[in-house]
């Protein structure tokens, strides 16, 4: 069994992390923030001190990070993985970043001999923790199956995209539709609740036609439709994946001017007390925009 490293101890890093050492790996963590590797050590992992030290010990890699820059910088900056690194390793990375970063990575990668593949998370972090998440994966067929047994560890859906690059673009064209459906849904609840309609009524209807979501059926149930707005999926990541899908679709030529809009409300979010909320928050928002309480749905 090969080595597993694992950079970025997070809300999905953490639960991910988790999984592979209760299926058996040998697990290497790190995170900046060290006081979050003691719990992992309680389930068998490894700690790291440094990138480096991860990158000497092992021959994948799994970088879960918030953004381009940090992954640009654990993977290619000083002492990062291609500079401690070693011929055949791969770098698994299942962060939500920009296209164009993955596709510099992986050249930067193939360039010391190593290899790079993307595997980018879909599902929430319930889902992280329970083991079911999907992976959309972009990389050549022989990286993805030597991948394939983590990921099988962590997840219960794998979806070989295409090569390397796929899987942040399936991932961007997914959550894109996301955050655009999430303000519908906001606008959506709010007429019906300052219109006197039960939210559980209301919310038993869309599920039951063509008008449901994954917001509305799973992901919000643990979240606004139970009352909690701590984040899960926060507020800062649902505008900067839309605003990824945006540049996205620039990049191809696709107008999106549904989707401006809506960043323009999710920049306006930021700015409020629901800035660093669930992102299930924009319901909230909506509600409170016309007076009336946001969505609760009973225990029955």
């Amino acid at each position: 069994m090969e080595g597993v490293g694992y950079i970025g101890l997070g809300v999905m890093g953490t639960p991910m992390s988790s999984n592979l050492l209760r299926k058996g790996f040998k697990v290497t963590v790190f995170d900046i923030d060290q006081s979050k590797i003691p719990p992992l050590l309680e389930l068998g992992a490894t700690g790291a001190g440094s990138i480096a030290e991860v990158a000497e010990a092992n021959d994948i890699v799994i970088t879960m990070l918030p953004d381009s820059p940090h992954v640009e910088e654990v993977v290619s900056g000083p002492g990062g993985l291609i500079d401690s690194g070693h011929p055949g390793m791969i770098v698994l990375d299942t962060s939500t970043i920009y296209p164009g970063t993955t596709d510099k990575l992986a050249e930067k990668a193939a360039s010391a001999g190593m290899t790079f593949v993307d595997a980018a998370v879909g599902r929430l972090p319930p889902q992280a923790i329970a083991g079911t998440s999907m992976f959309m994966v972009g990389g050549q067929a022989e990286d993805v199956e030597r991948v394939r047994p983590l990921l099988e560890a962590m997840g219960e859906t794998i979806i070989h995209c295409g090569p390397v690059g796929s899987g942040i673009r399936c991932k961007l064209v997914n959550n894109f539709l996301t955050m655009i459906t999430a303000k519908a849904n906001a606008e959506a609840f709010a007429m019906a609740l300052k219109a006197g309609l039960p939210a559980d009524t209301v919310w038993q209807v869309i599920t039951g036609t063509t008008a449901t979501n994954g917001c509305l059926s799973t992901g919000w149930l643990p979240k606004l439709f139970a009352g909690n707005l701590e984040p899960g999926f926060a507020m800062p990541l649902a505008r900067k994946d839309l605003s990824l899908g945006i540049r996205m679709a620039d990049e191809v030529g696709v107008d999106t001017p549904l989707a401006d809009l809506a960043l323009t409300y999710y920049d306006e979010l930021l700015e409020s007390e629901f800035g660093n909320k669930d992102f299930s928050a924009i319901v909230a928002a909506a509600c409170e925009e016309v007076g009336v309480a946001p969505p609760v749905l009973s225990q029955e």
